[in-house]
């Protein structure tokens, strides 16, 4: 991995922790804006980075938060980065629309399922619309952001192809 790859997933992870901080009013409390800069990360250097600062950046927001779902949030942070890989695989297939549709159902209803198993249905029902309007802001605040670095990146980051 190139130092200027590594440069970059810090400050997207230094992004991650700082959006972590914004959190969106929930019970739980680590709902936050900790994905946005994982969804940039996913679009501008790709999947797998991307996922790794989606899963690290849940898990910092988790602890930000006092870790209150213990264990419980490894589970979600490998949910995260899978769901942000997906995002990137449809995002930079130019499918920008589905991609966004994607992230925010699969973050809001799919991905919390488990949890019907770790406590049950009525935390699943409560959890879901906070965890829908987090997944909303980070989205739409990714989407407008994306496009105004994608330029950069390809032309002085990763030279004319990436």
């Amino acid at each position: 991995m190139s130092v200027k790859k590594i440069s970059l997933l810090a400050l997207f992870l230094a992004l991650s922790v700082i959006g972590a901080s914004i959190k969106i009013p929930s019970f739980v409390g680590s709902i936050a804006l900790d994905s946005f800069p994982a969804l940039l990360a996913a679009a501008l250097l790709g999947g797998r980075a991307g996922g790794f600062v989606a899963g690290f950046g849940h898990l910092l927001s988790a602890l930000i938060a006092g870790m209150p779902l213990g264990p419980a949030h490894f589970i979600i942070a490998l949910e995260m980065a899978v769901v942000v890989w997906m995002f990137s695989w449809v995002y930079r297939s130019g499918k920008r629309k589905t991609a966004a549709i994607l992230f925010i159902l699969s973050n809001s209803l799919i991905a919390p399922l488990p949890m019907i198993f770790l406590f049950n249905t009525a935390f699943y029902v409560a959890i879901v619309p906070s965890l829908l309007l987090g997944a909303a802001c980070n989205t739409i605040a990714a989407l407008l952001i994306i496009p105004r670095f994608e330029g950069i990146f390809q032309k002085r980051i990763w030279g004319s192809a990436r």
